[in-house]
């Protein structure tokens, strides 16, 4: 299959090495920048997944079980050190620690991320995925917060909205990693250093959220 351990070998040695050089920048500047953990995860080509696991659930989607965490605040020389034992690992993002998500259906997310800077609301990063899902990022705790928020803001059923919180114990795919062999992972609204570090309250977004989510359902 042309696997690594780590990821998808490449064919030649100076694309291997450009690959790993922007590969371990994108991920200093989450850890250092913007203070996310992050974690290597696997890639997929032709339905196969680099973790080696024969019927891999979720292949190109989720961590590699026997890579180490590079922790938020690692330096240039750090992620390279630590990357360097997975290369062409997708770079992935543990969600709970700094952040929660809000995942809506990526047309919906659009929308909504229109009118919520119309309004001048606070934002954080925003990203899509290429199943078409749009993740946004916002303050810890709010997955487990979601369902009272949303049954005190008037949806007595939130199961028909398509819209769901991931918190601790989750993982997204950043960009511009590949997920699930599908593509890359996009940036709809890219991070800046008030908006990575401190997220924004779920119940600041979840009103536009929801009935944008429930439009679109209709």
């Amino acid at each position: 299959m042309g696997f690594t351990i780590g990821g998808i070998r490449e064919i030649r040695s100076g694309t291997r090495r450009r690959g790993r050089s922007s590969d371990c920048t994108a991920v200093a500047e989450f850890t250092g920048l913007w203070g996310w953990d992050v974690v290597p995860g696997a890639r997929a080509a032709a339905g196969a997944c680099s973790c080696g696991h024969t019927g891999c659930a979720a292949p190109g989607a989720h961590p590699l079980d026997f890579a180490p965490q590079v922790s938020a605040g690692a330096t240039l020389d750090e992620v390279t050190k630590a990357w360097g034992e997975f290369p062409g690992a997708a770079v992935m993002l543990p969600v709970g620690r700094a952040f929660d998500v809000i995942e809506v259906a990526e047309p919906a997310g659009r929308r909504a991320l229109v009118r919520l800077e119309r309004m001048g609301l606070p934002l954080g990063p925003v990203t899509a995925t290429p199943d078409g899902r749009a993740h946004f990022l916002v303050a810890p705790g709010a997955a487990a917060e979601l369902p009272g928020l949303l049954y005190r803001m008037g949806w007595d059923d939130p199961t028909s909205l398509d819209l769901r919180g991931l918190g601790t114990g989750t993982y997204i795919t950043a960009p511009p990693s590949d997920r699930g062999g599908l593509g890359p992972v996009r940036w709809l609204r890219p991070p800046a250093l008030d908006s990575a570090t401190r997220p924004p309250a779920a119940r600041l977004l979840l009103g536009t959220l929801a009935y944008v989510a429930h439009r679109s359902r209709a």
